[in-house]
């Protein structure tokens, strides 16, 4: 790597507040290109932390972390954090097996205040963390970041409102990377920022409540005034005021000078405060400038030459296959409408949204808001799909059982990321949807083995009438021929190979992994399909006909389709040997998706090895 004369220099912030604010700007220059060189050699998320590089210098700068506490959100932005908190000369392992984690996390640095993947979690727990600093008298700063697409959930507008109704001592800072900023309008809010930010006016406001204390009407209309004061060159501010925060800003988040100053003058300020900065995604590396949403996330890529590699031939993914799907139903039906919680790259959806603009909806990082959404939507006649993660359905729990599945509505949920996902880690694996879909009525679950069978399942599901979901993993296809779709037989499974005393029971995409091990050693393979409803019949003559069933699924083995197996054959009272093969009882790390099934035994030789260790 090329020679970074004072970032070398910096092993923790203590380090960098031994510098002279005239040092800064090299160190931010220094700071953007060892990310840009690190990133490209290894892979990672790119432009979010191109655009955090004067901000998280500047906070470092002026606040004493780890004793102050920093909180980010999601993480993404979060790499020039983890260079500046002694990670620096581990960042060529980041998002590897055993190597940096990708996000901010706990166990891995004492600056990692919240460990921390799904976004919109900061405030919340920040002013947790704030409150208890408080009753402690520990006179420690608390520090949220906070980004403008995290902000649109739900959850962090909870917080901000039970935040602003407390009066806690806490620091919220939007990263509002979406506009850029007019250079007029810019000075206007920086020379604002620092007149509102600054002693003389907070003594002066001080002053003049205390004096007012006694009038009510005159004390109202002052605040009033402020608010419109500060609505005028940023209207947003006027909503945070409302929720009880000192709002200021929006400021220009990549001057390094103004950041300082207005955060050094909010320091001694009391109460939950918000600074709005306007920052530009993929700062100073102007590929990623050009296209944030390309350079978000990166493979390994030559930054020199500022082009990402293009993989010729590259096999589709499932979330193409969905997003293909998709668009050819909405060929044929208008009432199909497609909701997103944020996720269109992701999810397929880029296609769709482009070609059938009145039948799509991203409503922002809200998932609760999605499945409700589609709710009334089913309510109104409408064909909803919900694109979603597995690990983000999650967070939309309450809302599938009690505005979709009691009312019986028909929602198909189209869950992504299903199994194991790899380098994000323990945040993003989809381990658990089984689990917790499978206890809830009136709700179909599918697992396809392959695109084929996922797209029957994904047409079976739109026209069953029923609240439905069909889980399909990150990655490559398998290759199969596409055939015409149909309506499947709800609840029937499909029998693969006929062999003798063991059958291995197949839920989802590592069917043929077990047709190679079945191959060896003579035994039954039964594609399930459907987790719920189950296929009682096939359960009852598999275990009447064999001696060992075994389930083999991508999900945790408490709860999951294994589980359901095990109730069928202990409501029938049938005698037969029963090997759960899934995901273990603890959080899957990153790593690549191969080398995760590997060390779970969950490829051939680990299924058949599992098999062989039970008999």
């Amino acid at each position: 790597m090329k020679n970074y004369p004072l970032l070398s220099l910096i092993e923790t912030p203590e380090d960098l507040r031994h510098f002279s604010k005239d040092q800064l700007p090299q160190i931010c220059d220094e700071l953007r290109e060892y990310l840009l060189e690190s990133v490209s050699q290894s892979s990672g998320h790119l432009a979010s932390g191109l655009g955090t590089v004067e901000l998280t210098v500047a906070l470092h700068y002026v606040f004493k972390t780890p004793f102050d506490q920093l909180i980010w959100d999601v993480g993404h932005q979060a790499y020039p954090h983890k260079i500046l908190t002694g990670r620096k000369k581990r960042m060529s392992t980041i998002r590897q097996k055993n190597g940096l984690h990708p996000f901010p996390w706990r166990d891995e640095s004492e600056y990692d205040v919240l460990s921390v993947g799904h976004s919109s979690t900061s405030i919340s727990a920040g002013l947790g963390i704030a409150i208890a600093a408080e009753r402690e008298n520990a006179n420690r700063k608390t520090i949220c970041v906070i980004g403008d697409g995290a902000i649109t959930a739900g959850m962090a507008f909870e917080a901000l409102n039970h935040a602003g109704s407390l009066h806690t001592n806490m620091l919220v800072i939007l990263n509002d990377n979406e506009m850029s900023i007019s250079e007029n309008v810019g000075a206007l809010n920086n020379h604002l920022a620092r007149l509102l930010s600054g002693s003389f006016y907070s003594n002066l406001r001080e002053s003049g409540k205390k004096i007012l204390s006694g009038v009510p009407p005159i004390k109202e209309f002052v605040k009033k005034t402020e608010e419109h004061v500060k609505g005028f060159v940023s209207p947003m501010g006027t909503m945070f005021e409302q929720l009880g925060f000192n709002y200021i800003g929006p400021i220009d988040g990549h001057n390094i000078e103004e950041l300082i100053s207005t955060l050094k003058n909010m320091q001694s300020l009391n109460g939950p405060q918000f600074l709005h900065i306007k920052t530009q995604k993929g700062k100073g590396y102007a590929p990623a400038e050009k296209d944030p949403i390309s350079f978000h996330g990166v493979p390994k890529f030559d930054h020199t030459i500022g082009k990402l590699p293009k993989v010729k031939d590259a096999p589709l993914t499932y979330s193409q296959i969905f997003g293909n799907w998709l668009c050819e139903m909405a060929e044929q039906d208008q009432k199909l409408i497609g909701i997103t919680p944020a996720m269109r790259e992701g999810s397929g959806m880029v296609e769709f949204s482009q070609r059938f603009p009145k039948q799509y909806f991203d409503v922002a990082i809200a998932e609760q808001h999605a499945v409700t959404f589609a709710a009334g939507l089913a309510i109104a006649g409408y064909k909803p799909i919900v694109a979603i993660y597995s690990s983000f359905l999650q967070r939309a729990y309450d809302q599938l059982i009690h505005d979709v599945a009691i009312q019986n509505l028909p929602v198909l949920f189209a869950i992504d990321r299903a199994g194991i996902v790899g380098a994000d880690g323990q945040t993003h694996q989809g381990a658990f949807d089984i689990s917790f879909m499978r206890c809830i009525p009136n709700l179909i679950i599918m697992t396809p083995s392959d695109e084929n069978e996922c797209r029957q399942m994904l047409y079976t599901g739109y026209h069953c009438g029923k609240p439905a979901a069909v889980r399909y993993p990150r990655g490559n296809i398998m290759g199969v021929t596409l055939e015409k779709m149909n309506v499947l037989p709800i609840g029937k499974s499909k029998t693969c190979r006929r062999g003798e005393k063991i059958a291995i029971l197949n839920f989802g995409t590592l069917l043929a992994d077990a047709i190679a091990v079945a191959e060896e050693i003579n035994a039954t393979v039964v594609d399930m399909r459907f987790v719920k409803p189950l296929d009682k019949e096939c359960i009852i003559d598999i275990a009447n006909n064999h001696q060992l069933i075994v389930t083999l699924e991508e999900n945790a083995i408490q709860g999951g389709a294994g589980s359901a197996v095990a109730e069928e054959l202990y409501r029938q009272q049938l005698n037969v040997k029963l090997l759960q093969l899934g995901l273990p009882d603890y959080f899957i790390p990153q790593g690549t998706q191969k080398e995760i099934l590997e060390d779970l035994k969950l490829d051939k030789n680990g299924i058949k090895q599992q098999i062989l260790n039970f008999l």
